[in-house]
């Protein structure tokens, strides 16, 4: 099958690259070489590619910015999308799109369904959310996919954030009442290739779905966990102290959901997709960052 994959220059959309074979051909394109706002761009690459189906990885990920910048955010998380939408929906092409926790508040103690109410805090989750709601009037042919808490070799994630200021601090203070469930880009990744050949097999499995991954647990332990892999791995010259704080103790333009869990049973059943723990991927990142040993050969 033929796949373009938009967004090709971030962590998700680089590592679906990676996955490019012969049962699993990749057409990528970054934000220059495909701009899903400007809809002759889109036009232009579909009849180029003739794609079998669309994955979206393209987004405007800019949390607190998002408030300021609320028409840019628009534009690509919803406007764009619904452009992609409609002219895959001409050519017979289904979409497959990311999109994100943010939809909801976070107030449900229970991970959260498919079929869940959406409400999103700020002007990032609510530009998400448009976007699935244009992409399912656009292309009955969709399936939305739900990540949370991306880290991966591409872009600035929490994983970078955190090995970062382990290096010039003693002591972090790092939230802990917000939990989710890291999720390692190349993971994602691997689900996108699997629900993508299934669904342009069968026909039959659109719609709504969110990957998850294993544990869940709080930013200030998903940070303890990075620290002690930064340590082991020798990318860290010593360990500094992970202290937690609450939400309110930390500055930011828009509110955070403190419930992030995402349920991934739906997506498990219908994709026989087996969730993978975020440990490994964390030891392997972290160890990709080490330094080769001096006298070591390239």
């Amino acid at each position: 099958m033929k796949v373009l994959v938009t967004g090709s220059e971030g962590q998700v959309g680089s590592e679906i690259v990676r996955l490019d074979s012969e049962d699993f051909m990749v057409h990528a394109f970054d934000r220059h070489a495909l701009d899903i706002t400007d809809l002759a761009a889109i036009n232009q690459r579909l009849d180029e590619t003739s794609p079998d189906i669309v994955v979206n990885c393209a987004a405007y990920t800019a949390v607190d910015r998002a408030e300021d910048e609320a028409d840019l955010a628009l534009a690509v998380n919803a406007h764009g999308v619904r452009l992609l939408g409609h002219s895959c929906r001409e050519r017979g092409v289904g979409v497959l799109h990311l999109s994100t926790d943010y939809v909801f508040d976070g107030c449900k103690r229970d991970p959260y369904l498919e079929d869940d109410p959406a409400n999103p805090l700020g002007v990032y989750g609510a530009s998400k959310l448009a976007g699935e709601e244009l992409l399912r009037a656009a292309n009955h042919r969709h399936i939305i996919l739900r990540v949370s808490w991306v880290f991966g070799r591409l872009g600035r994630s929490f994983v970078d954030t955190i090995l970062r200021l382990a290096q010039e601090r003693e002591v972090l203070s790092v939230v802990d009442d917000q939990v989710g469930a890291p999720s390692p880009a190349p993971a994602i990744a691997r689900a996108v290739r699997t629900i993508a050949q299934t669904a342009v097999r069968s026909q039959t499995d659109w719609g709504t779905y969110h990957f998850t991954s294993t544990p869940a647990l709080s930013w200030c332990a998903f940070a303890r966990e990075i620290v002690s892999v930064g340590t082991a791995c020798g990318v860290l010259p010593s360990a500094p102290r992970v202290t937690p704080i609450s939400s309110d103790d930390w500055p930011s333009k828009v509110e955070r959901p403190r419930n992030s869990r995402l349920d991934g049973s739906k997506t498990a059943a219908a994709f026989a997709y087996a969730p993978e723990s975020w440990r490994t991927h964390l030891q392997d990142y972290v160890q990709s960052l080490k330094p080769p040993a001096r006298g070591a050969l390239p």
